[in-house]
């Protein structure tokens, strides 16, 4: 791995005491925008994560060793994120929970997270390119800015004053 990450992103920590807090309380209208406060705390705090981490790994030219076993093990965490995003915004959707939707897109970002670094460590690995997982971090600090901005200021204006 190119630099350490954590086992769960913030994001992901934020969203499942979020959907946990929020869930048995029912679909009241401040305790799901407590629960997407939250959620947009963690995305913000992933970002700023990643962008500090891969600053910190490109400034100095930090060249990683690469695994096989850290290839395969990083392989299957991104095909498990990646099913339980699609199954926790299904059960959003089923349910019209805005909290567990939102929680299924922190998900995928946990995906998107296991993702990029099987391809730095992929392409370490095989060309040589050791700075392929931060650029791929800077990448998702910008995808965690723009849900942090849905968050906190377009998904919470008036209707007429949302852009479309």
């Amino acid at each position: 791995m190119a630099w350490p990450r954590a086992k769960r992103s913030p994001a992901g920590t934020c969203s499942a005491g979020a959907s946990s807090w929020s869930t048995p309380r029912g679909s009241g209208g401040a305790s799901r925008r407590r629960a997407l406060r939250l959620i947009g705390v963690g995305f913000a705090l992933l970002g700023l994560y990643l962008l500090v981490q891969s600053t910190l790994v490109l400034v100095p030219g930090f060249h990683p060793h690469h695994s096989a076993l850290g290839i395969a093990w990083t392989a299957v965490t991104a095909a498990v994120m990646f099913t339980l995003a699609a199954g926790r915004a299904r059960t959003g959707a089923a349910l019209d929970n805005l909290v567990l939707k939102t929680e299924g897109r922190v998900t995928l970002i946990d995906g998107l997270l296991a993702g990029a670094v099987l391809l730095g460590l992929v392409l370490n690995s095989t060309l040589g390119w050791w700075w392929a997982d931060p650029v791929a971090g800077y990448v998702l600090v910008y995808y965690a800015a723009h849900e942090v901005r849905e968050i906190f200021f377009v998904g919470h204006r008036p209707p007429m004053l949302r852009r479309t």
